[in-house]
């Protein structure tokens, strides 16, 4: 809106700027520079603001002294030419407005029916496993970014992706839905999450640019642990009695850099959680620049009993924190196994893997 208002006072002042300029010279006809109005306005403002300004242009090449005014002769045909150019460009100019938002119109609607296919809402329950999300874009007037997320359910139990695509605004999205829709096609149908990361890399290749990159982590939730494939992603956030990231011992590159993905197996128990995140929740800084802490305050905030009030609260820690405002894409997913998840038994690992914990894990040893 404010863009939009300045747009209108810059035309306005166009219009403005050329009949003080005729008013104060009358030898030279000004009218013809009346056209700048109604040509900005067609660039970015509505129809209903253009014809405005379209008409105020017209009545002001009609009422602007010029080097031949009428006289005894009638009309001048300078004159009249002036005026039925100004009338003519006026025109023109409502009709782009017109076409214009209306073609803007349309776009609005097909990205929102891509919007709510790709970050359709998740259930709060899905094989044993409760959610709690919020996601949001950093680029204005759009629900996506560079951010990614999905949840699916396979034989083997739920199964969880988030991802961060390098960038913002609509190429990143693109990217995003692009690993969406890979992962939707995939998931259920790959028991390996590292041969699904493999073969999320192998899919994307096509519409990676040549600075392109996703972060990546996959979990597959079983009954007492969490078996991880961590690709360039922020680490989860383990909470329970105490409060830990789940470092991968073996770092990898995201996709689209050569990943060299390995499993990480994760005990989980009935009173932990797991937060997953993007960067915009530990890079989020307050007016002196400082990062967002995770500390006693983000485990006692994760600890309220129902999980989508633990995300609001880590949501109020966040925005009282980031007094700017967001920088970045935000995408936050906060998960606990229940008791139906719990009471299976524990599968075994994939070959050639050991259950393993994380390795020079920062622990937050709190009461």
């Amino acid at each position: 809106m404010r863009s939009e208002r300045g747009w209108l006072l810059l035309a306005g002042a166009a219009e403005v700027t050329v009949a003080v300029g005729a008013a104060a010279c009358p030898v030279v006809s000004f009218r013809g520079l009346l056209i700048g109005g109604p040509l900005l306005a067609a660039y970015r403002l509505t129809v209903r603001a253009t014809v405005a300004l379209a008409s105020v242009a017209v009545l002001l090449a009609t009422a602007l002294p010029g080097t031949e005014v009428a006289g005894e002769r009638g009309i001048a045909p300078d004159y009249a030419v002036c005026v039925l150019f100004v009338a003519a460009v006026g025109l023109w100019a409502v009709l782009l407005a017109h076409t214009r938002t209306s073609c803007e119109a349309a776009l609005a609607r097909m990205t929102g029916i891509a919007e709510r296919a790709h970050a359709r809402p998740l259930p709060t329950e899905i094989g044993g496993l409760a959610l709690a999300v919020h996601s949001n874009s950093a680029t204005e007037g759009t629900l996506l970014g560079g951010d990614l997320y999905d949840v699916t359910l396979t034989a083997a139990g739920p199964r969880v992706v988030i991802g961060d695509v390098r960038g913002h605004g609509v190429d990143a999205a693109r990217l995003g839905a692009a690993v969406v829709c890979a992962f939707r096609q995939t998931a259920a149908i790959e028991p390996d999450p590292v041969r699904l990361v493999d073969a999320l890399d192998r899919r994307i290749q096509g519409d990676l640019g040549d600075e392109d990159f996703v972060t990546l982590l996959l979990a597959d939730f079983a009954p007492g642990e969490v078996r991880l494939v961590n690709c360039g992603h922020p680490a989860p956030l383990r909470t329970g009695r105490r409060m830990e990231l789940l470092e991968p011992p073996s770092p990898s590159p995201p996709l689209g850099l050569s990943p060299r993905p390995s499993l990480q197996r994760i005990a989980l128990g009935p009173e932990q959680r797991l937060l997953f995140y993007t960067d915009g929740l530990t890079e989020a800084r307050d007016a002196q620049g400082a990062m967002f802490p995770l500390d006693h305050r983000v485990k006692a905030a994760l600890s309220a009993p129902p999980i989508d009030q633990a995300l609001d609260g880590l949501l109020d820690l966040l925005h009282r924190h980031a007094s700017r405002g967001a920088d970045d894409d935000l995408t936050l997913l906060l998960v606990q196994p229940t008791v139906d998840l719990l009471g299976g038994a524990l599968g075994p690992a994939p070959k050639s893997e050991d259950r393993q914990t994380p390795l020079h894990s920062p622990r937050h040893d709190l009461p």
